[in-house]
């Protein structure tokens, strides 16, 4: 009988982006994304991400400058890889930058930066920040070549993007499923392999969580929009919390079957309709 090990630690952040969505629909200052980021510190986020969009479509400058201000856990800028989101980084100082494709067409963020033919630009915005201080992160496809370009341009980190997983999953796709998940895990041993710290986001739910939250070289998920959306039924608290609950699961499970069986074993079955909200 294998011995369980001490699972690594699995941080969560919270991205407030749609709570800004819906202030902006009718104007004004309620909901406030500052008092929705305490409100996450508080459920146990342990920091906060936040989109600057070059359209402002939801996180404003002030936004911004709040949550800088008054934060009390990390704050994590995700930005476009141009002169004037590296401007406003370089003024505010976050603790991290997560640098994402961006076009103004999109409902959101559609895939993972291109590392590799990108090199010249990230290279010189990724230089800048780290100067300052400041950890960056690239938004990348679970793809080998992205995590060499990656470290070959000197990020901190990498978030794998777990997008297609999750809509595989939306649309009851078990075997596609199943190849993603192993695709993400393969991703993220790579990734530390080469020396970066490894995350993963987008479009994660109760239902898709567990799979990513198994993988024991992944130690922070960022989601929000799901967050945010649940948070009308039951509360920000208490869909942060429930979420918590389910990646601390998941991740105390795949440490006790760590030398046994490998966590892409344990894939999902997924579901359709409501049970994935």
């Amino acid at each position: 009988m294998s011995k369980a090990v001490e699972p690594r630690e699995l941080r969560l952040g919270v991205n407030i982006d749609h709570v800004a969505t819906i202030r902006n629909a009718r104007g004004g200052l309620h909901p406030d994304p500052l008092r929705a980021a305490h409100a996450s510190v508080a459920a146990g986020a342990d920091g906060i991400t936040a989109h600057l969009r070059e359209d402002r479509r939801h996180i404003s400058d002030t936004d911004i400058a709040r949550l800088k201000r008054e934060l009390t856990r990390p704050l994590n800028l995700e930005m476009a890889a141009t002169q004037e989101m590296l401007e406003i980084a370089l003024r505010h100082v976050p603790n991290a930058c997560c640098l994402v494709p961006e076009r103004r067409e999109e409902r959101t963020t559609e895939g993972g930066l291109d590392v590799v033919r990108g090199g010249k630009l990230l290279a010189r915005v990724v230089g800048s920040l780290r100067e300052a201080g400041i950890r960056v992160s690239l938004f990348i496809e679970p793809d080998e070549k992205a995590i060499k370009a990656a470290a070959g341009l000197g990020a901190d980190i990498v978030e794998l993007h777990t997008g297609r997983y999750c809509e595989l999953a939306l649309a009851d796709d078990a075997t596609g499923v199943a190849g993603e998940v192993q695709r993400l895990a393969r991703a993220a041993t790579a990734a530390e392999a080469a020396g970066l710290e490894v995350h993963a986001g987008h479009g994660l739910t109760y239902n898709t969580v567990a799979a990513v939250a198994r993988m024991p070289e992944i130690v922070e998920l960022n989601i929000g929009h799901f967050l945010i959306g649940e948070a009308i039924f039951t509360g920000l608290g208490a869909s942060i919390a429930h979420m918590r609950k389910l990646m601390g699961e998941a991740r105390a499970g795949q440490a006790q079957r760590q030398g046994g069986r490998k966590a892409t074993d344990a894939v999902p079955k997924p579901r359709s309709g409501p049970a994935k909200r």
